[in-house]
């Protein structure tokens, strides 16, 4: 039998505005200066009912995370969910969907902040230089995260004021070339690009053993983290569609030609920090995030045991973060931006549906929402799933089922032995 690692317990140091500002930091991140482009190549004049589909599919994962939250305050969010309702293959799949869907997300914000902070031809090396600096918080402990998350939306927010400001001040004056409506098929298309929006939320479930008084602060910090990035999403694409009309689909940074649009060329550094600091908040969450993930599962035997150790000072789960910084480290080194969207959407939105399966099979005193949500999430996810290009699912399911394959080999091998 293989020994358990032990290590010290993690520490309840976030309060409800933590745990809502590490969220809104993952969710109102990179994606609201990136994501508006190949949402509107894909659906066209309809982007915003894409977007309202995403937010949709969005919010019935929101509760069954919270639902689940609530119920098994621990680290690893839907792989310990997954694992305690439905069994270990349904939260192991769960968490390698998660960790796999986001790397392939911080490789994506690396870059992103790169394009926007780096002069030309040093994207990569900047973008490596940012991963580690933010692992390196990470190491500091939860709160430096946290701290440090509060400071980023702010400035990520003023940028986006900026933006919104500057679009309403031509809104009578601008003449845009109207957008052709896409299909129902680039519509779901384009809510499944926009999901990588919006799936922050899941920060906070897999920080549930630093959050104090988990049973209400997860599910609260949950949905308002939310309901706060719909409403952001919401108004900051429709002033980029009146505003730029069918531009908004080959233009590289759409929230920088709406203030240059409007004049405001003085707006347009403070756009690019705020682009940047954005890209920086949704990374420095994403690698604490995964973290948590990977220290629950190597817990668990599913990933190396070496992972599951916590440091004895900062609390945190210091291997696992390293090693997730050099996984990252070496994707910005090799993978393109194209399509890291899209893989990242399909990763994220399998991990849901065991959320929404898991949440379905409560019930009791811990139900706090009604099952149909749980089945329109389900739904919704497979759907999104398979809408996005061929190309990031074929991928996905590729990785996914690696995953099964070598732990399928290696829980043989140990029962043989």
């Amino acid at each position: 039998m293989v020994p358990v690692v032990t290590s010290p317990a993690l520490q309840r140091r976030l309060g409800l505005g933590d745990a809502v500002f590490i969220g809104l930091g993952s969710m109102v991140g990179a994606g609201v200066f990136a994501v508006w482009g190949p949402a509107t190549q894909a659906a066209g004049g309809w982007l915003l009912l894409g977007l309202a589909i995403a937010a949709l599919v969005a919010y019935c994962n929101a509760t069954a995370s919270g639902q689940l939250a609530a119920a098994h305050p621990t680290s690893g969010g839907t792989y310990a969910y997954g694992r305690a309702e439905l069994g270990e293959w349904w939260g192991f799949v769960a968490g390698w969907c998660f960790i796999i869907g986001k790397l392939a997300s911080c490789a994506a914000m690396a870059l992103i902040f790169a394009a926007y902070a780096a002069p030309p031809g040093w994207e990569r090396p900047v973008g490596i230089l940012a991963v580690a600096a933010l692992v390196g918080v990470n190491l500091l402990g939860v709160t430096r995260t946290a701290q440090l998350t509060r400071v980023i939306v702010v400035v990520a927010l003023v940028g986006l004021a900026l933006v919104v400001a500057g679009g309403i001040s031509i809104a009578g004056s601008a003449h845009p070339a109207g957008l052709a409506m896409g299909s129902p098929y680039g519509v779901l298309q384009s809510a499944g690009l926009l999901f990588f929006a919006f799936a922050g939320y899941a920060r906070i479930a897999t920080m549930g053993e630093e959050v104090k008084d988990p049973r209400r602060t997860i599910p609260r910090a949950i949905v308002l983290a939310f309901v706060c990035a719909v409403v952001i999403y919401t108004v900051v694409g429709a002033v980029v569609l009146t505003t730029l009309g069918a531009a908004t689909a080959t233009s590289a940074a759409p929230l920088a030609d709406v203030v240059d649009a409007a004049g405001w060329t003085w707006a347009l550094p403070i756009v690019r920090i705020s682009a940047a600091a954005a890209s920086l908040g949704a990374l420095l969450a994403l690698i604490a995030g995964i973290g948590r993930t990977s220290l629950a599962m190597a817990r668990e035997g599913d990933l190396p045991r070496f992972l599951s150790a916590v440091h004895p000072r900062s609390h945190v789960p210091h291997r696992a973060e390293l090693a997730t910084g050099i996984i990252v480290i070496a994707a910005v080194a090799l993978v393109d931006l194209r399509g890291v969207i899209g893989f990242s959407s399909f990763g994220v939105l399998l991990y849901y549906l065991v959320a929404n399966l898991a949440a379905f099979r409560q019930g009791g005193e811990v139900r706090r929402y009604p099952r149909v949500l749980q089945v329109a999430g389900a739904i919704g996810c497979l759907v999104l799933a398979f809408s996005l290009p061929w190309q990031s699912a074929v991928a996905g399911v590729a990785v996914v089922l690696v995953g099964i394959v070598v732990r399928a080999a290696r829980l043989h091998f140990t029962r043989a032995a």
